[in-house]
């Protein structure tokens, strides 16, 4: 007699992204996050680059400590979004890297940001698909406004959106720390 195969076991992940207005405090929740996770998240965050308190650009921080800047209003490349220049080879040697570093790593896999200059990137984009379809955790901020690679981010079953504003980024820390450990004890 052949008994039945047993069914695979799965692993259950966590997939989240946060979107909301700009200066809502996506980015804060994610280090929030990660800050209670420690050592447990592969992945990036962004960061502004100021000037004389006028935003000049972005630069994107590893969760390892590598930042490099990543649109600039002095950066003169082909690609542009609004006043910024484009240097989508370090977001595809340094940002990509540490999202698949995280993916092979198994840990929580953090996408800062998920937007009209990352997306310009079609390795950064391949990335995302990669994180995504991984048995890993992704907590990722998502842009609000409707793009067609984004909308079909959002619009995929296994994803949970969450709107973050700012009455409610601070319980939603404790919230997602919660529900990335529960589902995930690896990274307790």
């Amino acid at each position: 007699m052949v008994l039945p195969a047993l069914p695979e076991a799965r692993v259950v992940t966590e997939k989240v992204l946060l979107t909301g207005r700009p200066g809502c405090g996506k980015t804060t929740l994610i280090k929030c996050v990660v800050n209670n996770l420690p050592g447990r998240a592969g992945g990036f965050y962004t960061e502004e680059i100021r000037d004389g308190g006028t935003r000049a650009g972005f630069k994107i921080v590893t969760l390892d400590g590598k930042d490099v800047v990543f649109a600039h209003v002095c950066l003169q490349t082909p690609e542009r979004v609004a006043k910024y220049g484009l240097d989508l080879s370090v977001l595809e040697t340094v940002g990509v890297e540490a999202v698949r570093e995280a993916v092979r790593r198994r840990r929580l896999v953090v996408i800062d940001e998920i937007g009209p200059m990352e997306i310009r990137s079609p390795i950064f984009r391949d990335a995302v698909n990669e994180a995504l379809d991984s048995e890993v955790p992704v907590l990722a901020t998502i842009f609000a406004r409707p793009l067609p690679f984004t909308d079909a981010i959002k619009s995929r079953p296994d994803v949970t959106l969450i709107e973050v504003r700012p009455n409610n980024r601070e319980r939603l820390v404790s919230e997602l720390v919660d529900r990335i450990r529960a589902l995930n004890p690896i990274l307790l």
